[in-house]
């Protein structure tokens, strides 16, 4: 930062770096805040690669990411945002991302999730762990398409039931009428 008149005025790079993150903060379905202390270059790149079409991981810089939550009217990720810090902007589903997150932080113990932003509001890693265990959304549609089918399908057979007994009541009658004639 440089001075003018006694006032700290911030550099472009970081000032630019702010508003890339805040348009990402406020674009994403979610994010989750990360420690990926002793991660290597290659882990990182296979956690990127795990999260590809569901999230993107960048790694942040603390005062950068506090000032961007703000920005984005998420609320203050400062308690968050200590030692190394990146954040997954989730694109598609969050439970797709929060499961592969853990699946991740499961192999390689030095990502820790320390939390998020989930539906606006800033989470803790406890929340982002239920998250995880939620049933990824295309599960959720399918099983609730197969339990409409299930019913629609009873649905047809009760109202089927009339008629046909109605049908074999009339087949039954012209069967006996055969017979007396």
């Amino acid at each position: 930062m440089t001075t003018t008149r006694g006032r700290a005025v911030p550099r472009p790079d970081k000032v630019d770096a702010v508003d890339v993150l805040t348009t990402q903060l406020r674009e994403s379905t979610a994010s989750v805040l990360t420690e990926y202390r002793g991660l290597t270059v290659g882990q990182l790149r296979n956690l990127r690669r795990d999260l590809a079409g569901h999230a993107t991981f960048a790694v942040i810089k603390n005062t950068l990411g506090t000032q961007a939550a703000v920005a984005a009217g998420v609320g203050d990720l400062g308690p968050l945002l200590h030692g190394p810090s990146a954040i997954a902007f989730v694109t598609g589903d969050p439970v797709v991302a929060a499961k592969a997150l853990r699946a991740f932080a499961g192999d390689h113990p030095a990502l820790v999730i320390k939390g998020g932003v989930y539906a606006g509001q800033v989470v803790d890693a406890a929340t982002i762990g239920r998250l995880a265990d939620l049933e990824s959304r295309e599960v959720i549609l399918s099983r609730l398409a197969g339990a409409l089918k299930g019913s629609l399908a009873q649905a047809a057979g009760l109202f089927n039931a009339p008629l046909s007994k109605g049908a074999r009541t009339f087949a039954a009658l012209q069967a006996s009428r055969a017979e007396a004639a």
